[in-house]
């Protein structure tokens, strides 16, 4: 049966983790809440029959009835997926859509962290955030106005067992295209140069977490110290005392506040990892137009040896051009099949090409569309993830600030 679902409530959910940057305007969210609702810790065996220790994440669609005051929503249909299963998903959209900007999944395992952080996959912080951005990719994909409406991903949001197209190949590009697209070289170039630049923030931005830890922390120094000091002094004794209660709050409040940083930050990774999907799509249309370079190379070739043919004249060695002169002619007959053959495979080679171009030109027109639609979800989700990060740079500043007032409030009072 069809479900009949409505757009994603949950979406507009204020949270530290996730700002609002899926657009709802597809049929699927206007008709479908979706949700990774929880993860969880299992153990079993692997397809080699040894132990593991993975995580599954519980995927949650809730069909969109208007609920009567005082009722209950309806209850959400639900199956548990692996982070391989997502990753399959995702391969498969990238063979099935090549001309689409497919969203990226978040890490598999954690980069990009200050060392206080813990790096393990299987840490409950890291699979949280983790969740957040799988729940994201599926929000992304199905804003998507056609990725939503693929039967495949329709199944995996649906089915507990779902048949992914098996059409998985390389487009590694082991060739050299002879006359490249100028637009597609320069988004190569331009995604390459955006991969650099995030992974430099990312890595700057660790630099200072670290750094901040540790200016947090020696806080808690000044906090240890006035108490010792207070200890032994009498008129002076509770403004001290008051001064490193200030302190030891101030030292206390770091691993909060780099633990909300991080979701910024996951916010800038899923733009590096969109970087690769940029490249994926470039890659593919390099191969669609090396395969046209190549009919048409091929069908050059057939011409001219149909011109040799009919007028007897050859112009570049070949070993049939040899064989001929070594064993004699051939005859009429013979020739005049050749020609016949010939003319039908360039007749083909005509339609291939022609398909080719087709092709090539669907290609980019559909592609084009897309990268401009990624471009501008690109500006209005990073100018927001920005925003909010020298917002909360500020937030924290001010903080910084009130301690060292609320420390001279007390020194003021001794």
């Amino acid at each position: 049966t069809c479900l009949e679902f409505k757009s994603l409530s949950s979406l507009l959910k204020t949270s530290p983790y996730r700002p609002n940057m899926v657009e709802r305007g597809t049929a699927l969210l206007r008709k479908m809440e979706i949700n990774v609702a929880e993860a969880e810790k299992r153990t079993g065996k692997n397809t080699v029959n040894m132990q593991e220790t993975y995580t599954v994440y519980l995927i949650e669609i809730r069909p969109a009835e208007t609920v009567p005051e005082g009722g209950t929503p309806a209850t959400p249909d639900t199956l548990w997926r692996r982070y391989s299963e997502f990753e399959l998903l995702r391969t498969y959209l990238l063979v099935t859509y090549p001309y689409i900007i497919i969203p990226p999944l978040p890490e598999k395992r954690a980069e990009f962290v200050w060392h206080k952080l813990a790096a393990d996959n299987l840490d409950p912080d890291f699979v949280e955030r983790r969740r957040v951005g799988l729940e994201n990719f599926l929000l992304r994909v199905a804003s998507h106005p056609v990725l939503s409406n693929d039967k495949i991903f329709f199944l995996f949001l649906t089915e507990v067992s779902t048949q992914v197209d098996s059409r998985l190949k390389s487009l590694s590009a082991m060739f050299r295209v002879k006359n490249p697209d100028k637009r597609f070289t320069a988004l190569k170039h331009y995604s390459d140069e955006l991969n650099t630049v995030i992974s430099q923030l990312l890595r700057v931005r660790v630099k200072v977490a670290d750094r901040l830890y540790g200016v947090y922390k020696v806080h808690g120094n000044y906090g240890r110290v006035f108490s010792e000091w207070s200890a032994i002094e009498k008129e002076m004794g509770d403004g001290l005392q008051s001064a490193g209660h200030h302190m030891d709050t101030y030292a206390a409040s770091i691993d909060d506040i780099l633990e909300e940083e991080e979701h910024y930050a996951d916010q800038l990774k899923e733009y590096l990892f969109y970087t690769d999907a940029v490249r994926s799509v470039c890659r593919k249309h390099e191969l669609i137009q090396y395969e046209l370079e190549i009919v048409a190379q091929d069908l050059v070739h057939k011409k001219q040896q149909k011109e040799e043919l009919a007028t007897g004249t050859v112009r570049i060695f070949s070993l049939k051009g040899m064989t001929s002169k070594l064993f004699g002619q051939e005859s009429q007959e013979q020739r005049e099949s050749r020609l016949a053959a010939l003319e039908q495979s360039i007749q083909e080679g005509e339609e291939t090409l022609k398909e080719k171009n087709t092709e090539c030109h669907e290609f980019v027109q559909t592609a084009w569309e897309d990268i401009e639609r990624f471009k501008e979800q690109k500006d209005k989700d990073l100018r927001e993830a920005l925003i909010s990060y020298a917002i909360m740079q500020i937030s924290m500043c001010k903080k910084g600030i009130q301690v060292w007032s609320n420390a001279k409030e007390c020194f003021n009072k001794m």
